[in-house]
This record gives structure tokens, C-alpha cells and sequence, in this order.
């Protein structure tokens, strides 16, 4: 792995690796089905809501990339470990979102380079108490949790202490949305798929600790499919032609994190690493 690579993974781990896990541990949730045991059933079909849709709600966690696939991408990431939390916790796609493209391959254009060099040079947003924004909350190894209405989904996650909401009320999206860190979300039901439309994004968010960038004119579209009951499937794809020569997808799976909840974090409480690191 290249020094580049390198001070890019210790970056993101240094924003990504705190924070506590999920709290409420073992208080067993309502309507859970079982196996035997009384160990959840991941494998039970997936519950439905009032209204028929799936029922997306419950705590969620991105599925790592197995440990022997993350050391033949990116090498011996256990030097790089910081702050206590293990790099098999981790998707690939949250180190490189672009880690699926042959070398020479890749949709990024040229003139932004300059940027991803410049990054490799700052910590990571969660560090300063930034969010990262769309898509990058989905790929983060902690818990977030989704509270599902009918008209209005709600995703809390809890390393950013974050609050997203997805309207499903059948309204459009801002035609000159003010730029935010999250943007404007709308979503609709496609069968048994939620397909969440994304703008109004600004332009400093990092699509992944390598700090890949994303322009205002980014349009991002998740496909989110309950296949069990422990199972959510998503399909990212990125629409940024200012930044990519190409619109580019990712597939990926949260798994349930059952009898569990999220606890809230403030960044800025007792914290005692910026000054170190602002100061380097």
C-alpha cells in the first residue's frame, strides 16, 4: 500500500473509530421472531407495515468486508487501527468507494486529483465533528437506526449524531434546494424496493475516508430491500457528472443488530484529540 493509500485509511480511521455501540443491549424487541433458543431468526420473512409496504424500522450495521479481502485491497490495515475498534469492522467501500474499478479505470476526473491529495493530508470529517454526509452514513461500521412511517422515514445515526429524513408523502424534491450536508430526501416504493432520491447535497461532504469529493450537482439514488428479516440490501448509485465522467453503483448489505437501540454521542464532549491534531 502507497503512503497515499495509506495516510488516506489512517484519516478515516481516526474519524470513524469512536463513539459507543449501540445501547439498550438485550432488551428483547416486540414482534421479533424467534428461533428455538429465543435467538432472533434473521432468516424469518421480512415484517410488513400498517400500510402493506415493508417494514424497514430497526437498528442496522453495515456488513464488513471480510478481513482476508480488506488486507488484499488495501494491505495490512492493523497498523492503522486507532482508538480501539477493529478495521474487520469495516466495508471497503468506506475506505474507496471507487475500490471496485480496474486501475486506469477510474470515473473520477482528472482535474479533481489535486483534491484527493489535499485530503490525504486532513483527518476526517467525523474528527472535526463534520458529518459525511450521503452516501458515506450508510458505509460507517456504527449503528443507525430506521423509524418507519408512513408518510416520513427517519434514519438516526448515531456516529454523527444525525437525524436524516426521507418523505414518502409523495412530494418532490426542492427545484433550487439551498446546498446541506445531508440534502433533501424523497422516497417511493417500487414493489417491495424504497427508492430514495437524494439532492440538494453541498459540495463538502467525502464520499469515503479517501476523501473521494462530490459537486452541488450530485444526485443520489438508494435502493433499500428487506430480503429477511435480518437482512437490508442497497444499491447505491452516484450521479455526479461535474466530478465523474460516469454514473457509478455499489452493492452492499446492512444487517440487523437485534434487541439493541442507538445511544446519542456528541463529538465535542471531553474531547481532547483536535488541538493534537490541528497542531501536527
Amino acid at each position: 500500500m502507497s503512503g497515499y493509500q495509506s495516510g488516506c485509511i489512517f484519516t478515516l480511521f481516526l474519524g470513524a473509530c469512536f463513539g459507543a455501540h449501540a445501547q439498550w443491549l438485550n432488551y428483547p424487541s416486540p414482534g421479533t421472531p424467534r428461533t428455538p433458543d429465543g435467538k432472533p431468526n434473521f432468516t424469518a420473512p421480512a415484517p410488513r407495515a400498517a400500510n402493506g409496504t415493508p417494514d424497514l424500522s430497526g437498528v442496522w450495521q453495515i456488513e464488513p468486508t471480510p478481513a482476508a479481502e480488506l488486507k488484499r485491497l488495501f494491505g495490512d490495515l492493523s497498523g492503522e487501527n486507532v482508538l480501539g475498534d477493529s478495521s474487520a469492522a469495516y466495508s471497503k467501500y468506506l475506505v474507496n468507494i471507487l475500490v471496485d474499478f480496474q486501475p486506469g479505470d477510474s470515473p473520477l476526473r482528472p482535474e479533481f486529483a489535486d483534491i484527493l491529495r489535499q485530503r490525504a493530508k486532513e483527518v476526517y470529517p467525523l474528527t472535526r465533528c463534520l458529518p459525511v454526509g450521503i452516501p458515506a452514513d450508510d458505509f460507517l461500521p456504527g449503528p443507525f437506526k430506521i423509524v418507519q412511517t408512513p408518510q416520513l422515514i427517519v434514519v438516526r445515526n448515531e456516529y454523527e449524531n444525525s437525524f436524516r429524513q426521507i418523505y414518502t408523502d409523495g412530494r418532490k424534491a426542492p427545484a433550487d434546494p439551498e446546498p446541506l450536508w445531508l440534502g433533501y430526501s424523497v422516497g417511493k416504493w417500487e414493489g417491495n424496493t424504497l427508492v430514495v432520491r437524494t439532492v440538494g447535497l453541498n459540495d463538502k461532504g467525502w464520499l469515503d475516508g479517501m476523501g473521494h469529493p462530490r459537486s452541488e450537482a450530485i444526485q443520489v439514488e438508494e435502493r433499500f430491500q428487506r430480503r429477511d428479516f435480518g437482512h437490508l440490501d442497497v444499491q447505491v448509485t452516484i450521479d455526479d457528472p461535474k466530478v465523474y465522467t460516469k454514473t457509478f453503483s455499489i452493492k452492499f448489505t446492512e444487517l440487523l443488530v437485534p434487541d439493541s437501540d442507538v445511544t446519542e454521542y456528541f463529538c465535542n464532549e471531553n474531547e481532547k484529540d483536535r488541538p493534537h491534531i490541528e497542531n501536527k
